[in-house]
């Protein structure tokens, strides 16, 4: 019986996912990512983290895009794997997680309208959890851990 119903829900097409927001476009993405990473790189914090491991902005920025696009789009343009590829930053902190999204918070409502600003900053919160959990085990409220 319960077989047949997972072989029934597996058949039935299942409804297109929607992109976060209808006025959320490639172009507000791109104007985020460069508009975030611009701070990034200006912090005295996580500009050194990010300067060991980012030899060329431009790739990592389409990269970011695509990831953005995929989340707030649904566009699948992003095939990465996040998790395993932090996990390999040895010198990044729990505590940096909270001044990546600080800045992050800054940059979406700078460049988007504010409802908009919230679901990034929504789905950026989400995100940096599930990193921070695959990275250090940690569950929420846990950023300030050294």
């Amino acid at each position: 019986m319960a077989r047949s119903r997972i072989a029934a829900r597996l058949a039935s097409p299942q409804p297109p996912r929607q992109p976060a927001h209808p006025d959320i476009s490639e172009q507000m993405i791109e104007r985020l990512v460069r508009h975030f990473y611009g701070r990034v790189r200006a912090d005295p914090v996580l500009a050194p983290l990010f300067d060991r491991v980012v030899d060329d902005w431009e790739p990592h920025l389409q990269t970011m895009m695509a990831f953005w696009s995929s989340v707030m789009l649904m566009s699948g343009r992003f095939k990465g794997q996040p998790v395993p590829k932090h996990k390999a930053l040895s010198r990044v902190a729990p505590r940096d997680f909270e001044i990546w999204l600080n800045l992050f918070r800054l940059s979406a409502h700078a460049v988007c309208p504010d409802d908009i600003a919230e679901l990034f900053v929504e789905r950026a919160e989400r995100i940096a959890e599930s990193l921070k959990r695959g990275m250090f085990g940690l569950a929420a409220g846990d950023f300030n851990q050294t």
